[in-house]
């Protein structure tokens, strides 16, 4: 059966950051995900992980200047110290809060002359972040986004991460596939999932085409989940969602894959 793991830098915004856990697990969620843990400490985040009982799924490496517009810097030119930096930053975040996955952000294309060049810079930074994470056991995900939410993000489809993985050749370098990101870019989410599942190491759900629940719209989120099932998948499906409304109140949908916890 499916884990879902509740966002929380998209769910529960009824709380403060650090109070979402909680409320996570009482909806019955045994796992977590967000995009960046850096504002708090460690410890801090460790101690609610351990108050509910969650398990933390995963979380994104730091993206250069998230307020100023950037979205990644694996890519970006003359930023290959700061990138590295950036890895050690996640992995000692990671050893504190036990997840085995980090999702690094490719970064935005100066302009499409520059694309070549960003890309092989992209798979040799890709080559070093899978190398460093293997001595602690991690894997590194990569996650192609569409166009419309991040205008001019490097990685957009699902065939180019899966070549990308090939190319770096490293075992714990994995692709992150959103149903929602790869129906907008490309549809055909059940063919692609089947296609390329044994690279997957993160699956994330989210209603097509407003980000809300994934209980109406473009994709049949029940029906995937039960392919994902089929497909023998592990992992994490994680709820990268904006809610309608209370978040609480919304999930329905989820109820089959959730034991609501004391």
């Amino acid at each position: 059966m499916p884990r879902l793991a509740a966002n929380l830098s998209m769910m529960y915004h009824e709380h403060a950051f650090l109070d979402r856990f909680a409320a996570a697990a009482r909806d019955g969620f045994a796992g977590v995900e967000f995009l960046f843990p850096y504002e708090h400490a460690a410890v801090d985040i460790k101690s609610r992980l351990d108050d509910a009982a969650l398990t933390q799924a995963l979380f994104n490496a730091p993206p250069g200047d998230w307020a100023k517009g950037e979205r990644g810097i694996a890519s970006v030119p003359g930023r290959d110290d700061e990138f590295r930096r950036s890895i050690d930053t996640a992995l000692d975040y990671a050893r504190v809060l036990g997840n085995r996955k980090i999702h690094v952000m490719a970064g935005l294309v100066a302009n499409e002359a520059a694309r070549e060049a960003q890309r092989a810079q992209y798979v040799e930074q890709l080559a070093y972040a899978a190398r460093t994470a293997a001595a602690d056991g991690i894997t590194v995900l990569i996650e192609p986004i569409n166009p419309r939410d991040i205008p001019g993000y490097l990685l957009n489809r699902q065939d180019d991460a899966q070549a990308i993985c090939a190319q770096v050749g490293a075992p714990n370098l994995q692709v992150q596939f959103d149903c929602y990101h790869c129906q907008i870019v490309e549809g055909d989410v059940t063919t692609k999932l089947k296609r390329d599942i044994a690279r997957v190491g993160h699956i994330q759900v989210a209603g097509v085409p407003e980000r809300h629940e994934p209980d109406r719209g473009e994709l049949n989120t029940a029906w995937l989940l039960d392919v994902i099932d089929e497909l023998g998948y592990e992992g994490w499906v994680g709820c990268e969602y904006r809610p309608r409304a209370g978040t609480s109140a919304g999930l329905d949908w989820a109820r089959k894959w959730l034991a609501p916890r004391a």
